[in-house]
Formats: structure tokens, sequence, C-alpha cells
């Protein structure tokens, strides 16, 4: 996040949206985009490219809670949504959406403050444990790479595991390759040569 925080507060109607802008400039977020409306979101907020996303819906439909949804999904940054009714498909989906934040039947100018940040701590959070769960996927997935290269050496040269792992880091060395690369090339040679 920028020192300066670029908000964008979505909401359809002006005297909620004026509202909701006034509070957070008094709560330390001057610069903040009102969109009254959601004729391509999508490509405004790209334009934009804010910081935090906070939606307000008075009244929202099946329809605009699908596509809030299905924007949270997609623009990958915090967001913090309130809504005047829900049910719990509405709530299940914006969780699963990323929403950060939901609350029903809450705008009131003390608590937007909190709600955007409750949303930011939690898009923090869940980012580094998606980063983490990332790397722990290239790790494993390196990991096996390896094994299969070990296997590989170990039948073409007729020795054991350690000696084959003592090969690949010898080469990656050598060549100044990372091991995983050295075992990608050995695994694409053999299934070449097969």
């Amino acid at each position: 996040m920028r020192a300066q925080m670029k908000i964008v507060v979505i909401d359809l109607l002006a005297e909620r949206a004026r509202m909701i802008t006034a509070a957070l400039a008094d709560a330390g977020f001057p610069d903040v985009v009102a969109l009254g409306e959601t004729d391509n979101l999508l490509d405004r907020l790209a334009q934009i490219d804010p910081d935090a996303v906070l939606i307000d819906l008075a009244a929202p439909s099946r329809d605009m809670l699908e596509q809030m949804f299905e924007l949270s999904r997609r623009i990958k940054r915090p967001v913090a949504m309130f809504v005047d009714e829900s049910d719990s498909a509405s709530i299940t989906a914006a969780v699963e959406a990323g929403v950060g934040a939901y609350v029903v039947n809450g705008l009131h100018r003390e608590r937007i403050k909190p709600v955007l940040d409750l949303a930011i701590s939690r898009f923090n959070a869940f980012s580094r444990l998606n980063t983490e769960l990332e790397t722990t996927k290239a790790a494993l997935a390196e990991r096996k790479l390896v094994d299969r290269a070990k296997g590989i050496l170990m039948k073409m040269k007729g020795i054991d595991e350690e000696e084959a792992y003592k090969v690949l880091r010898r080469t990656a060395m050598n060549q100044n390759r990372k091991i995983g690369d050295i075992a990608q090339s050995i695994v694409t040679a053999a299934e070449i040569l097969n």
C-alpha cells in the first residue's frame, strides 16, 4: 500500500457517497474517488488503480451483489462492503470473493474507518498466506522434479541417491544455475530420449 491511500467508493446514492467520502477524509484518507454508476466498472477501476475499494449497496439485487463479488475477485485489492440487507448465501459468496469486511445494516460514519482498516488487514493477511502457499507449492514441485532427476541419474549411471544429488548439485554450481533448472533439463532430456 502506498503512504497516501487512494480509495474508491462505489455507491449509487450520491448523498451516501458524500457522507462516506467526508468520513474517509476526516479519518485521514483525503484521496477518494466516488463512483455513482457501475458501467464498465472494472475498466474504470483499472484506470484509477485504487489501494482499496469501499462498496455501499443500499438495496442490493442478486445481480448487483454478484457483480460486486466478481469485482472483488478480479481487482486484487482490499474490499469493504456495506449492505442494508443480506442472507447467508450472499455472505458466503462475499467471503469466497475475497471481500475483507461485509457489514449488514451498519453504515455509520464512525464505523467506516475501522471497517476499512479490517478489510485492509484481512487482505494483507490473506495475501501473505497466498504467497506462502504459492512458495510452498513451487518448492514441492521442484522437490518432485529433483527426485525424478535423481531417479533418472541413478538408473543411467548406476549410482545411489546421495551420489545422484551430488551430481545435480555439482552441475548446478558449475553452470551457475539452480538445482531445479538442472533437474528440469535432465527430466526433459530423458523424456525426449525415451
